[in-house]
């Protein structure tokens, strides 16, 4: 009983692609993949170089797509990249994600539909794409989209974070609703604060770091492995039965 439970989470023969796996949370989240069995393709601005290091090192292979979403690449394309390389889809991480920080008096249009491209937008027709690639492959998928403690809070100085992270975890809800009968889980995963690129400026101010803290039961803030677990249970055949959730790894953050 206990070896099939195990092999529940196994994701031998499976083909992942991750947006932004060149550092911090996607990277994680790759290399976790890639040691439950899956192939990695990582699609970002930069050469995902550690990242496919890891992925071999956990016997696994690695395939980089360069595209910057902010530029709206063509998601068919990208998705015929990875079934031209491996021969099929399995699982899409929408990880890729920006911030600008600015007073909402102060917030640009340009920053505005930034933001919104690369975390919203980019999202659902990177999806939509790969849902079709799924269906007319296999007839089954994982989709996880990495949210956010502002998909359920304001937050400040962040206004357009805040409302494409907000409509990601709607737009995770819906997609959930129209594709689960078609055998596709889309969930979410919602991190709290983590040590990543984008909370850099957070914990460089001692006191807003501090304040940060004390809210966190757990006492630290999080690091990009601690998301691995709950990556490789939403990846894998042990969700199948779970659709439209949304999964706090955020030390209990949310609790307080």
């Amino acid at each position: 009983m206990a070896a099939g439970i195990l092999e529940t989470f196994d994701l031998k023969d499976r083909v992942a692609l991750v947006t932004g796996a060149s550092s911090g949370i996607g990277q994680a989240i790759a290399v976790a993949l890639a040691e439950a069995g899956a192939e990695i393709v990582a699609v970002g601005r930069s050469e995902p170089m550690a990242t496919a290091e890891m992925v071999r090192a956990a016997g696994r292979r690695l395939h980089a797509i360069r595209a910057d979403l902010a530029a709206r690449p063509d998601p068919n394309d990208l998705v015929e990249n990875v079934v031209d390389h491996f021969g099929r889809l399995d699982i899409l991480v929408n990880n890729a994600g920006i911030i600008r920080r600015a007073a909402a008096l102060e917030l640009s249009e340009d920053d505005w539909d930034e933001v919104i491209d690369v975390n919203l937008r980019s999202v659902f027709f990177l999806s939509q794409a790969a849902a079709r690639a799924m269906l007319r492959l296999s007839g089954r998928g994982k989709i996880i989209n990495i949210c956010s403690m502002l998909s359920f809070q304001g937050g400040i100085r962040v206004a357009s974070y805040t409302a494409s992270k907000s409509g990601l975890l709607g737009l995770t809800r819906n997609l959930a609703n129209e594709w689960a009968a078609q055998g596709i889980n889309v969930n979410a995963i919602a991190p709290g604060y983590f040590e990543t690129n984008n909370t850099a400026p957070l914990r460089a101010d001692a006191e807003r770091s501090a304040d940060i803290l004390k809210r966190i039961p757990a006492g630290r803030w999080g690091k990009p492995t601690d998301l691995a677990g709950a990556a490789v249970f939403l990846a894998s055949r042990a969700s199948d039965y779970v659709h439209g959730a949304v999964l706090p790894v955020d030390g209990g953050w949310l609790a307080r």
